[in-house]
């Protein structure tokens, strides 16, 4: 599935010029999410990799690379490919100010291959992080906040 998901995600951002003629406007509400931690299930199910208990590595893995997602409350994950204000295709240093929250996002939408991105025009609101799921699933990964017994 992550293989299809980041082809296609090339396949986008490649073509990117030729879409803009095709986009559907739609505001999208849900949470930023690091892509590859929810696809891959490498730190757990889908309810343990979003929210306070994911925040931290979602920074690292948006700051490495690593597409960034919107994921609507209907539980469809739009690959955020463009970022208001920005020029740029949309990075991870652009998305580290809002990974983890819960957001409205007013964009363009395209769906290519049973892929959905999202081209973010405007964030028409910010609630910050509002999904305290470290409460029942602790911090994940666990070694990103420092054991003070050591």
């Amino acid at each position: 599935m992550f293989k299809r998901f980041a082809l296609g995600a090339g396949f986008a951002l490649a073509s990117l010029p030729a879409l803009a003629a095709e986009g559907e406007r739609v505001q999208v509400t849900g949470e930023m999410i690091d892509t590859w931690c929810y696809y891959s299930g490498v730190m757990g199910g889908p309810d343990a990799v979003v929210g306070s208990a994911h925040h931290t590595c979602a920074l690292w893995c948006s700051a490495g690379g690593i597409p960034v997602g919107l994921l609507a409350d209907d539980g469809t994950v739009y690959m955020v490919i463009k970022w208001q204000g920005s020029a740029d295709v949309a990075g991870g240093g652009t998305l580290l100010s809002v990974a983890s929250h819960r957001l409205t996002a007013d964009g363009l939408h395209y769906e290519r291959d049973g892929i959905h991105y999202l081209l973010v025009e405007n964030v028409v609101a910010d609630e910050g992080i509002v999904n305290r799921s470290h409460e029942d699933y602790g911090v994940i990964p666990p070694f990103s906040f420092p054991n003070p017994k050591q």
